[in-house]
């Protein structure tokens, strides 16, 4: 009976752990690090690609336009307001935009 309390803490405590992981970046010559949910780098990556860009170059922008104390509170505000805007080349009618946005944050939160 005791082994299955433990098995069960020990499975909450699996659950609650943070998907966080901390990755290193060189923004300016200089290594730093953020720590990043997947979904949250994952679209940093693609907005990356969509901007023909490299993460050192969009995250070193984001360093310098931030106006959070924290890079990876930065970082997940901006692919959040990527997210958010509209997506390009979409109808004019309001369902498809609508239907379109739902989409993509639903891929977001399957990702995750």
């Amino acid at each position: 009976m005791q082994l299955e309390s433990i098995a069960l803490q020990q499975q909450e405590e699996a659950l609650m752990k943070s998907p966080i992981v901390k990755r290193s970046i060189v923004i300016g010559g200089h290594k730093t690090s953020v720590s990043l949910e997947d979904a949250f780098w994952r679209g940093l990556k693609d907005v990356a690609r969509t901007q023909r860009t490299t993460l050192s170059t969009m995250v070193g922008e984001i360093d310098k336009s931030r106006r959070q104390s924290n890079l990876s509170s930065a970082i997940r505000l901006f692919v959040l307001d990527r997210l958010r805007a509209p997506a390009p080349n979409i109808a004019s009618n309001g369902h498809d935009r609508v239907e379109t946005e739902h989409m993509v944050l639903q891929s977001v939160h399957t990702r995750v």
